[in-house]
């Protein structure tokens, strides 16, 4: 069967099935550019490999609500604060924030800094809360 004259004359049917093929894939493909660690495997990291919660919201946002041994350092006091607080670049990170958005900024920080296994929290701390994970506040 010759395939060209089918698409012609099939061009909607064609179409149709490319779209919802790709409405289909778009779920994972957003997970995935999204990036960031999902709140279990945080855990698991934690648990683990000793990681350290870095948390990069503002003091007053910490205060409100943070992950249960998280150390607070702001985003523009990382490059002074950060070798205080993990002194061990081998020892993996995980940036936090309430959205996520502000840790992401801060990977490439924290990356520039030498911290090779430097990870973020998909989600920040609404996919922490929403994952039913304990939350301290200060």
């Amino acid at each position: 069967m010759d395939v060209l004259p089918f698409l012609t004359h099939n061009w909607a049917l064609v179409l149709i099935a490319l779209v919802s093929g790709g409405l289909l894939l778009w779920p994972g493909i957003a997970a995935g550019a999204g990036g960031g660690l999902t709140p279990d495997g945080a855990v698991q990291l934690i648990n683990r490999e000793k990681a350290i919660v870095v948390d990069v919201s503002e003091a007053e946002e910490f205060a409100t609500g943070h992950i249960r041994g998280a150390r607070n350092v702001p985003v523009n006091e990382l490059p002074t604060r950060l070798p205080e607080v993990a002194k061990n670049k081998t020892v993996p990170l995980i940036l936090v924030c309430p959205s996520g958005a502000r840790a992401k900024r801060a990977l490439g920080v924290v990356k520039g800094l030498g911290y090779d296994k430097a990870v973020v929290l998909g989600g920040g701390l609404k996919a922490w809360r929403d994952a039913n994970l304990p939350l301290e506040k200060a």
